[in-house]
């Protein structure tokens, strides 16, 4: 037969378990790597492979420092466009998988589908019903003191009516995305579901871009859903130092042409002074139909042609198609004393 501990046995175990000093197991790291690495002097982040970061931070400072722009544009074109004051500001701009954020977005919404022809595939920028009605009864006359939201999708009308402020979206974004590359746009499809929309696979990696847009007491929200596969072929151009030189330049180089274009279509007076002489007030007023006033200047000699009150060019007299005409001869010198 065992054994049997008697209770003064027990307790002498018990007090000896717990005056013995507690081990702590150290876990072990392993690196598999083809050089031998110190794991004390490694960095190690987490990286979760469920929602991967395929831009950079670098990358992600400059889509914000672009929409927040676009936000600007927006909210000035929407202020001019319904008479009111209409705020939009930059809330996030964070990398998410599309299923993540397809299932954050309400039912029934005004769901976008954005094409250009100079990327491949689709965008999306949903609006949230709580800013679209606002709108809407403001485009009818209305107050939106004690608007009541319906859920329910858009009407024909409704859609038509919210396209007005989609298309000034639509500009403002273009306008915006032009120190990078030229887009241009455009609406390819409207959905009030956003579940029975698949633009991408639902582990791809988007980038999204919350807005809020304010106007009177209602606010709502905007998202704009960038898949990485679509602006992958300007991924490089997004960094800040390439971004702000690109669109530097090629603002000046637009401005500059613009300049251009406006000064060419710019009225000038021309004005041709065939000769100048001096007349008293007496003889002036003395004077009547066939008097000639004569001048110390021949009729062969070149005169003067004013553009704007400047003497810039000489010129001769003749006629062009039994019209009086002058032809310009050269250009007024600093030399010339004319």
């Amino acid at each position: 037969m065992a054994d049997v501990l008697d209770q003064s046995e027990v307790d002498a175990l018990l007090s000896a378990v717990s005056d013995a000093p507690a081990v702590v197991e150290k876990q072990q790291t392993t690196i598999f790597t083809r050089r031998n690495i110190d794991p004390a002097t490694l960095e190690i982040k987490n990286y979760d492979f469920k929602r991967p970061e395929r831009v950079s931070k670098d990358q992600m400072r400059s889509l914000q420092t672009l929409h927040e722009a676009f936000a600007r544009n927006f909210g000035a074109s929407l202020s001019g466009f319904l008479r009111t004051i209409v705020e939009v500001r930059v809330a996030n701009c964070e990398q998410m998988t599309y299923s993540e954020f397809i299932s954050g977005l309400p039912n029934p919404t005004s769901f976008n589908l954005l094409r250009t022809d100079a990327l491949e595939g689709q965008m999306c920028m949903e609006i949230s019903p709580l800013i679209i009605y606002p709108i809407i009864d403001r485009l009818l006359g209305g107050n939106s003191q004690d608007l009541f939201i319906p859920q329910r999708p858009m009407t024909l009308i409704e859609t038509r009516l919210i396209s007005s402020v989609t298309n000034r979206g639509l500009a403002a974004l273009s306008e915006a995305w032009a120190g990078v590359k030229q887009l241009a746009f455009t609406i390819s499809a409207t959905e009030s579901n956003p579940q029975l929309v698949q633009i991408v696979p639902p582990n791809e990696v988007v980038v999204v871009v919350g807005f809020e847009v304010k106007m009177n007491n209602r606010a709502g929200t905007m998202n704009l859903c960038i898949p990485y596969n679509v602006i992958e072929p300007v991924v490089e151009d997004l960094s800040s130092q390439n971004w702000f030189a690109a669109s530097q330049n090629q603002k000046s180089d637009t401005a500059a042409a613009q300049i251009a274009g406006t000064l060419t279509r710019a009225p000038l007076e021309v004005t041709g002074v065939l000769a100048e002489t001096t007349i008293t007030l007496a003889d002036l007023m003395s004077m009547s139909p066939g008097d000639v006033i004569t001048t110390e200047k021949t009729a062969t000699t070149p005169i003067v042609l004013w553009v704007e009150g400047e003497k810039k060019f000489l010129a001769s007299v003749g006629q062009y198609r039994g019209n009086r005409a002058l032809r310009v001869v050269r250009a007024v010198g600093n030399d010339d004393r004319v």
